[in-house]
Protein backbone atom coordinates (compact mmCIF):
# COMPACT_ATOMS: atom_id res chain seq x y z
CA UNK A 1 0.00 0.00 0.00
CA UNK A 2 0.88 3.60 -0.81
CA UNK A 3 2.24 5.74 1.87
CA UNK A 4 -0.53 8.16 0.73
CA UNK A 5 -3.13 5.20 1.57
CA UNK A 6 -1.42 4.59 5.06
CA UNK A 7 -1.68 8.41 5.78
CA UNK A 8 -5.76 8.67 5.15
CA UNK A 9 -7.50 5.73 6.91
CA UNK A 10 -6.47 3.16 9.81
CA UNK A 11 -7.98 0.78 12.30
CA UNK A 12 -9.04 1.29 15.67
CA UNK A 13 -10.67 -0.40 18.53
CA UNK A 14 -14.31 0.85 19.03
CA UNK A 15 -13.52 0.45 22.86
CA UNK A 16 -13.23 3.76 24.46
CA UNK A 17 -10.92 2.11 26.93
CA UNK A 18 -8.72 0.62 24.47
CA UNK A 19 -8.76 2.91 21.28
CA UNK A 20 -5.59 0.61 19.79
CA UNK A 21 -5.41 2.00 16.60
CA UNK A 22 -3.73 -0.36 13.68
CA UNK A 23 -2.40 0.06 10.24
CA UNK A 24 -5.09 -0.85 7.09
CA UNK A 25 -2.23 -3.43 5.84
CA UNK A 26 -2.84 -5.81 8.89
CA UNK A 27 -5.11 -8.14 8.56
CA UNK A 28 -6.86 -7.92 12.12
CA UNK A 29 -10.37 -9.01 12.67
CA UNK A 30 -10.50 -7.80 17.05
CA UNK A 31 -8.80 -5.77 18.63
CA UNK A 32 -5.32 -7.82 19.73
CA UNK A 33 -5.31 -5.61 22.90
CA UNK A 34 -8.56 -5.92 24.30
CA UNK A 35 -10.40 -8.40 22.24
CA UNK A 36 -13.12 -6.25 20.81
CA UNK A 37 -14.35 -5.24 17.43
CA UNK A 38 -12.33 -2.57 15.21
CA UNK A 39 -13.66 -0.01 13.24
CA UNK A 40 -12.07 1.58 9.76
CA UNK A 41 -11.56 5.21 10.38
CA UNK A 42 -10.33 8.62 8.57
CA UNK A 43 -8.40 11.41 8.44
CA UNK A 44 -10.79 13.04 6.49
CA UNK A 45 -9.16 16.54 6.34
CA UNK A 46 -6.53 14.47 3.75
CA UNK A 47 -9.61 13.42 1.59
CA UNK A 48 -11.23 14.98 -1.02
CA UNK A 49 -14.29 14.44 0.14
CA UNK A 50 -17.17 16.59 -2.21
CA UNK A 51 -18.56 19.74 -0.35
CA UNK A 52 -22.18 18.08 -1.36
CA UNK A 53 -23.61 14.19 -1.42
CA UNK A 54 -25.49 15.60 -4.64
CA UNK A 55 -21.78 15.50 -6.35
CA UNK A 56 -21.57 12.35 -6.02
CA UNK A 57 -24.55 11.60 -8.52
CA UNK A 58 -22.02 12.90 -11.40
CA UNK A 59 -20.39 9.94 -11.54
CA UNK A 60 -23.29 8.48 -13.11
CA UNK A 61 -22.28 10.07 -16.65
CA UNK A 62 -19.69 8.20 -16.64
CA UNK A 63 -20.67 4.69 -16.30
CA UNK A 64 -18.06 3.30 -18.84
CA UNK A 65 -15.37 3.72 -15.67
CA UNK A 66 -15.51 0.67 -13.79
CA UNK A 67 -15.32 2.55 -10.16
CA UNK A 68 -17.88 4.71 -11.43
CA UNK A 69 -19.92 1.90 -12.44
CA UNK A 70 -20.00 0.41 -9.14
CA UNK A 71 -22.76 1.36 -6.49
CA UNK A 72 -19.89 0.77 -4.06
CA UNK A 73 -17.04 2.65 -5.35
CA UNK A 74 -18.87 5.32 -6.90
CA UNK A 75 -18.83 6.69 -2.92
CA UNK A 76 -14.74 5.96 -2.73
CA UNK A 77 -13.97 9.49 -1.11
CA UNK A 78 -16.04 7.52 2.15
CA UNK A 79 -14.38 4.14 2.03
CA UNK A 80 -10.65 5.54 0.94
CA UNK A 81 -8.82 2.35 2.78
CA UNK A 82 -7.00 1.40 -0.77
CA UNK A 83 -5.61 2.66 -4.04
CA UNK A 84 -7.38 2.31 -7.06
CA UNK A 85 -5.48 -0.91 -8.16
CA UNK A 86 -6.37 -3.47 -5.67
CA UNK A 87 -10.52 -2.47 -5.90
CA UNK A 88 -12.66 -5.09 -6.93
CA UNK A 89 -16.05 -4.70 -8.69
CA UNK A 90 -18.78 -7.11 -10.78
CA UNK A 91 -21.23 -4.52 -11.01
CA UNK A 92 -22.36 -4.14 -7.14
CA UNK A 93 -24.98 -1.87 -6.39
CA UNK A 94 -27.10 -1.36 -9.36
CA UNK A 95 -30.13 -1.81 -7.09
CA UNK A 96 -33.64 0.17 -6.85
CA UNK A 97 -35.10 2.05 -4.32
CA UNK A 98 -39.13 1.48 -5.15
CA UNK A 99 -42.17 4.02 -4.53
CA UNK A 100 -44.14 1.36 -3.32
CA UNK A 101 -47.77 3.30 -2.98
CA UNK A 102 -49.70 -0.26 -3.04
CA UNK A 103 -47.82 -1.27 0.10
CA UNK A 104 -47.68 2.13 1.81
CA UNK A 105 -51.83 1.74 1.34
CA UNK A 106 -52.06 -1.53 2.87
CA UNK A 107 -50.27 -0.14 5.17
CA UNK A 108 -52.12 2.82 5.98
CA UNK A 109 -49.69 5.25 5.45
CA UNK A 110 -49.74 8.14 2.52
CA UNK A 111 -48.86 6.90 -0.66
CA UNK A 112 -45.74 8.67 -1.17
CA UNK A 113 -44.46 7.64 2.32
CA UNK A 114 -42.70 4.36 1.56
CA UNK A 115 -39.82 3.04 -0.46
CA UNK A 116 -38.70 -0.06 -0.68
CA UNK A 117 -34.60 -0.26 -1.26
CA UNK A 118 -34.48 -3.91 -3.29
CA UNK A 119 -31.10 -5.44 -2.72
CA UNK A 120 -31.68 -8.66 -4.74
CA UNK A 121 -30.25 -7.17 -8.11
CA UNK A 122 -26.95 -7.45 -6.57
CA UNK A 123 -25.09 -9.95 -8.66
CA UNK A 124 -25.15 -13.18 -5.99
CA UNK A 125 -29.01 -11.48 -5.01
CA UNK A 126 -28.46 -10.09 -1.91
CA UNK A 127 -26.71 -6.77 -0.22
CA UNK A 128 -23.37 -9.17 0.88
CA UNK A 129 -22.07 -7.84 -2.68
CA UNK A 130 -21.48 -4.64 -1.53
CA UNK A 131 -19.44 -5.82 1.34
CA UNK A 132 -17.68 -8.27 -0.71
CA UNK A 133 -16.44 -5.64 -3.05
CA UNK A 134 -14.81 -3.54 -0.44
CA UNK A 135 -13.68 -6.54 1.25
CA UNK A 136 -12.31 -8.44 -1.11
CA UNK A 137 -10.47 -5.08 -1.70
CA UNK A 138 -8.74 -5.36 1.58
CA UNK A 139 -8.12 -9.10 0.77
CA UNK A 140 -6.05 -8.35 -2.13
CA UNK A 141 -4.27 -5.37 -0.41
CA UNK A 142 -2.79 -7.83 1.92
CA UNK A 143 -2.01 -10.44 -0.38
CA UNK A 144 -4.51 -13.27 0.66
CA UNK A 145 -4.72 -16.13 -0.57
CA UNK A 146 -7.49 -18.12 0.97
CA UNK A 147 -10.81 -17.13 2.58
CA UNK A 148 -13.39 -18.32 4.77
CA UNK A 149 -16.96 -17.25 5.99
CA UNK A 150 -19.59 -18.94 7.89
CA UNK A 151 -22.68 -18.33 6.94
CA UNK A 152 -26.46 -18.97 6.50
CA UNK A 153 -26.60 -18.88 3.23
CA UNK A 154 -26.31 -14.88 1.40
CA UNK A 155 -22.63 -14.70 2.86
CA UNK A 156 -21.92 -17.88 1.39
CA UNK A 157 -23.04 -17.34 -1.85
CA UNK A 158 -21.48 -13.67 -2.55
CA UNK A 159 -18.11 -14.71 -1.18
CA UNK A 160 -17.52 -17.40 -3.46
CA UNK A 161 -18.43 -15.18 -5.88
CA UNK A 162 -15.58 -12.99 -5.45
CA UNK A 163 -13.61 -15.38 -4.09
CA UNK A 164 -13.66 -16.73 -7.77
CA UNK A 165 -12.87 -13.25 -9.22
CA UNK A 166 -10.00 -12.61 -7.20
CA UNK A 167 -8.96 -16.48 -7.82
CA UNK A 168 -8.81 -16.67 -3.96
CA UNK A 169 -9.42 -19.94 -2.70
CA UNK A 170 -12.68 -20.54 -0.97
CA UNK A 171 -13.92 -22.76 2.11
CA UNK A 172 -17.74 -22.05 3.44
CA UNK A 173 -18.94 -23.23 6.84
CA UNK A 174 -22.60 -24.15 6.99
CA UNK A 175 -24.87 -25.63 9.89
CA UNK A 176 -26.52 -28.60 8.74
CA UNK A 177 -30.57 -28.31 7.42
CA UNK A 178 -29.69 -24.41 8.19
CA UNK A 179 -29.29 -22.76 4.79
CA UNK A 180 -31.93 -22.26 1.70
CA UNK A 181 -30.82 -24.47 -1.12
CA UNK A 182 -31.48 -21.59 -2.90
CA UNK A 183 -28.44 -19.76 -1.35
CA UNK A 184 -26.25 -23.35 -0.76
CA UNK A 185 -26.88 -24.02 -4.62
CA UNK A 186 -24.63 -20.49 -5.37
CA UNK A 187 -21.67 -21.60 -3.34
CA UNK A 188 -21.43 -24.95 -4.63
CA UNK A 189 -22.10 -23.69 -8.06
CA UNK A 190 -19.46 -20.76 -7.81
CA UNK A 191 -16.88 -23.68 -6.94
CA UNK A 192 -16.48 -22.89 -3.24
CA UNK A 193 -15.62 -25.33 -0.62
CA UNK A 194 -18.58 -26.38 1.13
CA UNK A 195 -18.31 -27.53 5.17
CA UNK A 196 -21.40 -28.35 6.86
CA UNK A 197 -21.06 -28.25 10.53
CA UNK A 198 -23.36 -30.60 12.86
CA UNK A 199 -25.08 -26.96 14.31
CA UNK A 200 -25.82 -23.66 13.91
CA UNK A 201 -24.88 -20.23 12.53
CA UNK A 202 -23.03 -19.40 15.41
CA UNK A 203 -21.38 -22.86 15.65
CA UNK A 204 -20.06 -22.48 12.33
CA UNK A 205 -19.32 -19.10 13.46
CA UNK A 206 -17.05 -19.98 16.78
CA UNK A 207 -15.27 -22.74 13.90
CA UNK A 208 -14.61 -20.16 10.92
CA UNK A 209 -13.15 -17.64 13.60
CA UNK A 210 -10.73 -20.70 15.16
CA UNK A 211 -9.82 -21.71 11.56
CA UNK A 212 -8.51 -18.87 9.81
CA UNK A 213 -6.70 -17.70 13.20
CA UNK A 214 -4.66 -21.25 13.45
CA UNK A 215 -4.54 -21.41 9.35
CA UNK A 216 -4.32 -17.72 8.36
CA UNK A 217 -7.02 -17.99 6.24
CA UNK A 218 -8.82 -14.55 5.40
CA UNK A 219 -11.85 -14.15 7.46
CA UNK A 220 -14.95 -12.45 5.27
CA UNK A 221 -17.80 -12.26 7.91
CA UNK A 222 -19.07 -9.22 9.10
CA UNK A 223 -16.50 -9.10 11.99
CA UNK A 224 -14.42 -7.73 9.06
CA UNK A 225 -14.94 -4.10 9.71
CA UNK A 226 -13.83 -3.53 5.72
CA UNK A 227 -16.72 -5.53 4.76
CA UNK A 228 -18.99 -2.77 6.96
CA UNK A 229 -17.53 -0.44 4.65
CA UNK A 230 -18.94 -1.48 1.42
CA UNK A 231 -21.81 -2.15 3.19
CA UNK A 232 -22.38 1.84 4.00
CA UNK A 233 -22.75 2.29 -0.03
CA UNK A 234 -26.20 0.83 0.82
CA UNK A 235 -27.47 4.36 2.53
CA UNK A 236 -25.78 6.52 0.31
CA UNK A 237 -28.08 4.86 -2.42
CA UNK A 238 -30.79 5.62 -0.17
CA UNK A 239 -30.21 9.34 -0.23
CA UNK A 240 -29.24 9.33 -3.73
CA UNK A 241 -32.36 7.88 -4.89
CA UNK A 242 -34.40 10.70 -2.45
CA UNK A 243 -32.63 13.47 -4.60
CA UNK A 244 -30.40 13.52 -1.03
CA UNK A 245 -33.29 13.75 1.18
CA UNK A 246 -32.81 12.01 4.73
CA UNK A 247 -35.60 9.56 5.35
CA UNK A 248 -37.26 10.40 8.62
CA UNK A 249 -36.93 6.15 9.37
CA UNK A 250 -34.88 3.35 8.26
CA UNK A 251 -35.92 -0.40 8.72
CA UNK A 252 -33.75 -3.23 8.76
CA UNK A 253 -33.69 -7.26 9.61
CA UNK A 254 -31.22 -7.95 12.30
CA UNK A 255 -29.43 -11.20 12.25
CA UNK A 256 -25.60 -10.94 12.51
CA UNK A 257 -26.50 -7.02 12.80
CA UNK A 258 -23.69 -5.81 10.25
CA UNK A 259 -26.24 -4.02 8.23
CA UNK A 260 -27.78 -2.01 10.80
CA UNK A 261 -24.17 -1.42 12.27
CA UNK A 262 -22.86 -0.21 9.08
CA UNK A 263 -25.72 2.20 8.85
CA UNK A 264 -25.18 3.87 11.85
CA UNK A 265 -21.46 4.45 10.76
CA UNK A 266 -22.10 5.72 7.52
CA UNK A 267 -24.95 8.37 9.16
CA UNK A 268 -22.66 9.06 11.87
CA UNK A 269 -19.46 9.73 9.42
CA UNK A 270 -22.15 11.67 6.92
CA UNK A 271 -23.25 14.04 10.28
CA UNK A 272 -19.56 14.14 11.20
CA UNK A 273 -18.55 15.31 7.42
CA UNK A 274 -21.52 17.90 7.57
CA UNK A 275 -23.06 16.25 4.66
CA UNK A 276 -26.25 15.43 6.37
CA UNK A 277 -28.31 17.46 9.53
CA UNK A 278 -29.63 14.67 10.59
CA UNK A 279 -29.90 10.80 10.67
CA UNK A 280 -32.26 8.99 10.18
CA UNK A 281 -34.14 6.57 12.85
CA UNK A 282 -33.07 3.17 13.15
CA UNK A 283 -35.67 0.72 13.45
CA UNK A 284 -34.00 -3.38 13.49
CA UNK A 285 -36.28 -6.03 13.39
CA UNK A 286 -35.83 -9.30 14.71
CA UNK A 287 -37.00 -12.62 14.50
CA UNK A 288 -39.55 -13.79 17.56
CA UNK A 289 -37.04 -16.96 17.27
CA UNK A 290 -33.80 -15.16 17.03
CA UNK A 291 -34.30 -12.06 19.47
CA UNK A 292 -31.24 -11.47 21.18
CA UNK A 293 -31.09 -7.63 20.18
CA UNK A 294 -34.52 -7.64 20.93
CA UNK A 295 -34.42 -9.02 24.09
CA UNK A 296 -30.96 -7.36 25.74
CA UNK A 297 -32.32 -4.00 24.54
CA UNK A 298 -36.55 -3.94 25.50
CA UNK A 299 -36.06 -6.28 28.70
CA UNK A 300 -32.92 -5.99 30.24
CA UNK A 301 -31.65 -2.10 28.91
CA UNK A 302 -28.11 -3.42 27.56
CA UNK A 303 -27.02 0.58 25.93
CA UNK A 304 -24.38 1.44 23.73
CA UNK A 305 -23.51 4.04 26.54
CA UNK A 306 -20.91 5.60 24.80
CA UNK A 307 -18.69 2.37 24.28
CA UNK A 308 -18.78 1.41 27.52
CA UNK A 309 -21.44 -0.89 27.05
CA UNK A 310 -22.04 -3.99 30.05
CA UNK A 311 -19.78 -6.06 28.52
CA UNK A 312 -20.42 -8.61 30.99
CA UNK A 313 -24.01 -8.34 30.92
CA UNK A 314 -23.99 -9.32 27.13
CA UNK A 315 -21.24 -12.35 28.45
CA UNK A 316 -23.80 -13.66 31.23
CA UNK A 317 -26.71 -13.68 28.57
CA UNK A 318 -24.82 -16.01 25.63
CA UNK A 319 -24.32 -18.31 28.52
CA UNK A 320 -27.59 -18.41 29.44
CA UNK A 321 -27.84 -19.41 25.77
CA UNK A 322 -25.42 -21.95 25.68
CA UNK A 323 -26.67 -23.38 29.42
CA UNK A 324 -30.19 -23.60 28.36
CA UNK A 325 -28.78 -25.77 25.02
CA UNK A 326 -30.44 -22.38 22.73
CA UNK A 327 -30.94 -23.02 19.12
CA UNK A 328 -32.88 -20.10 17.19
CA UNK A 329 -35.36 -21.34 15.11
CA UNK A 330 -37.07 -18.99 12.12
CA UNK A 331 -38.16 -19.41 8.41
CA UNK A 332 -35.94 -16.33 7.63
CA UNK A 333 -32.90 -18.40 7.64
CA UNK A 334 -30.76 -15.42 7.09
CA UNK A 335 -31.50 -13.79 10.45
CA UNK A 336 -31.36 -16.99 12.28
CA UNK A 337 -28.80 -16.08 14.26
CA UNK A 338 -29.10 -15.96 18.48
CA UNK A 339 -25.04 -14.66 18.73
CA UNK A 340 -24.75 -11.31 16.65
CA UNK A 341 -21.32 -10.51 16.16
CA UNK A 342 -22.16 -6.71 15.65
CA UNK A 343 -23.97 -6.38 18.53
CA UNK A 344 -21.39 -4.05 20.11
CA UNK A 345 -21.48 -1.83 16.61
CA UNK A 346 -25.51 -1.96 16.46
CA UNK A 347 -25.99 -0.54 19.87
CA UNK A 348 -23.82 2.17 18.56
CA UNK A 349 -26.16 2.61 15.74
CA UNK A 350 -29.04 2.59 17.95
CA UNK A 351 -27.22 5.75 20.04
CA UNK A 352 -26.47 7.45 16.62
CA UNK A 353 -29.91 6.74 15.15
CA UNK A 354 -32.00 7.18 18.13
CA UNK A 355 -33.29 3.76 17.20
CA UNK A 356 -36.09 1.21 18.51
CA UNK A 357 -36.15 -2.56 18.12
CA UNK A 358 -38.78 -5.25 17.45
CA UNK A 359 -39.67 -8.65 16.86
CA UNK A 360 -41.87 -10.21 14.42
CA UNK A 361 -43.12 -13.81 14.62
CA UNK A 362 -42.99 -16.23 10.77
CA UNK A 363 -46.08 -15.87 10.50
CA UNK A 364 -46.04 -12.29 9.75
CA UNK A 365 -42.90 -12.42 7.57
CA UNK A 366 -44.54 -14.62 5.41
CA UNK A 367 -47.48 -12.47 4.97
CA UNK A 368 -45.10 -9.38 4.40
CA UNK A 369 -43.23 -11.37 2.22
CA UNK A 370 -46.27 -12.63 0.10
CA UNK A 371 -47.74 -8.72 0.59
CA UNK A 372 -44.36 -7.77 -1.10
CA UNK A 373 -44.50 -10.50 -3.83
CA UNK A 374 -47.70 -9.00 -4.74
CA UNK A 375 -47.32 -5.50 -4.74
CA UNK A 376 -43.44 -5.21 -5.28
CA UNK A 377 -40.58 -7.25 -6.53
CA UNK A 378 -40.37 -10.03 -4.20
CA UNK A 379 -37.90 -10.51 -1.52
CA UNK A 380 -36.67 -13.44 0.34
CA UNK A 381 -38.25 -13.97 4.06
CA UNK A 382 -35.61 -11.89 6.26
CA UNK A 383 -36.34 -8.75 3.72
CA UNK A 384 -39.88 -8.88 4.74
CA UNK A 385 -39.37 -8.81 8.37
CA UNK A 386 -38.71 -4.69 7.23
CA UNK A 387 -42.46 -4.78 6.55
CA UNK A 388 -43.86 -7.16 9.06
CA UNK A 389 -41.96 -4.44 11.94
CA UNK A 390 -43.25 -1.21 10.17
CA UNK A 391 -46.87 -3.11 10.41
CA UNK A 392 -45.83 -3.54 14.24
CA UNK A 393 -44.50 0.15 14.10
CA UNK A 394 -47.36 1.94 12.61
CA UNK A 395 -49.99 -0.33 14.95
CA UNK A 396 -48.04 1.21 18.08
CA UNK A 397 -47.92 4.68 16.74
CA UNK A 398 -43.26 4.41 17.19
CA UNK A 399 -44.12 5.96 12.90
CA UNK A 400 -46.14 8.15 11.86
CA UNK A 401 -48.01 7.27 8.55
CA UNK A 402 -47.02 10.61 7.55
CA UNK A 403 -43.33 10.16 7.81
CA UNK A 404 -40.90 8.72 5.24
CA UNK A 405 -39.57 5.07 5.66
CA UNK A 406 -37.50 2.98 4.11
CA UNK A 407 -37.45 -0.56 4.37
CA UNK A 408 -34.54 -2.61 3.23
CA UNK A 409 -34.78 -5.65 1.45
CA UNK A 410 -31.88 -7.36 1.55
CA UNK A 411 -32.12 -10.43 -0.84
CA UNK A 412 -34.15 -11.65 -4.07
CA UNK A 413 -37.04 -13.63 -3.28
CA UNK A 414 -35.81 -16.73 -5.43
CA UNK A 415 -33.48 -17.42 -2.26
CA UNK A 416 -35.82 -19.89 -0.69
CA UNK A 417 -38.40 -20.66 -3.11
CA UNK A 418 -39.57 -23.40 -1.25
CA UNK A 419 -40.70 -21.48 1.91
CA UNK A 420 -42.55 -18.99 -0.54
CA UNK A 421 -44.32 -22.24 -2.74
CA UNK A 422 -45.55 -23.77 0.39
CA UNK A 423 -46.77 -20.65 1.35
CA UNK A 424 -49.06 -20.55 -1.26
CA UNK A 425 -49.51 -24.12 -2.20
CA UNK A 426 -50.90 -24.77 1.44
CA UNK A 427 -52.66 -22.09 2.05
CA UNK A 428 -50.18 -20.56 5.24
CA UNK A 429 -51.52 -17.09 5.13
CA UNK A 430 -54.11 -14.42 3.89
CA UNK A 431 -52.08 -14.04 1.06
CA UNK A 432 -52.10 -17.30 -0.10
CA UNK A 433 -52.13 -17.66 -3.87
CA UNK A 434 -52.33 -21.50 -4.51
CA UNK A 435 -52.57 -23.33 -7.90
CA UNK A 436 -55.70 -24.79 -8.86
CA UNK A 437 -56.12 -28.27 -10.10
CA UNK A 438 -58.56 -28.62 -13.14
CA UNK A 439 -59.55 -31.41 -15.53
CA UNK A 440 -57.94 -31.32 -19.14
CA UNK A 441 -61.05 -30.04 -20.58
CA UNK A 442 -60.73 -26.42 -22.34
CA UNK A 443 -64.63 -25.42 -21.57
CA UNK A 444 -63.69 -25.94 -17.52
CA UNK A 445 -60.66 -24.27 -18.00
CA UNK A 446 -62.03 -21.29 -19.92
CA UNK A 447 -65.06 -21.64 -17.28
CA UNK A 448 -62.38 -21.04 -14.09
CA UNK A 449 -60.62 -18.34 -16.04
CA UNK A 450 -64.07 -16.46 -16.53
CA UNK A 451 -65.18 -17.31 -12.49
Amino acid sequence: MTADYKDLAFQQCINPDCGASFDCGQTLFRCPSCGDLLDVRYHWDKIPVPRRLSDFARRWANRNHWLDLSGVWRFRELLAFCPDQYKVTIGEGQTILEQNQAIASHLGMGPDRLFLQYEGLNPSGSFKDNGMAAAFSHARLVGASSCACASTGNTSASVALYAHRCGLKCTVFVGSGRIAFGKLSQAMDYGAQTIQIQGDFDDCMRQVQAVCSRVGLYLLNSLNPFRLEGQKTIMFRVLEGLDWQVPDWIVVPGGNLGNSSAFGKAFMELKELGLIQRPPRLAVINATGANTLWDLVNNRGLRWNGGRYDRRQVEAYYKELTDRHFSPHTCASAIEISRPVNLSKCLRALDVCNGVVRQVTDQQICDAKALVGRYGLGCEPASAATVAGLRELLAEGTIAKDELVVCILTGHMLKDPNLTVNYHKDRQGSLSNPPIEVPNDLERIIELIKS
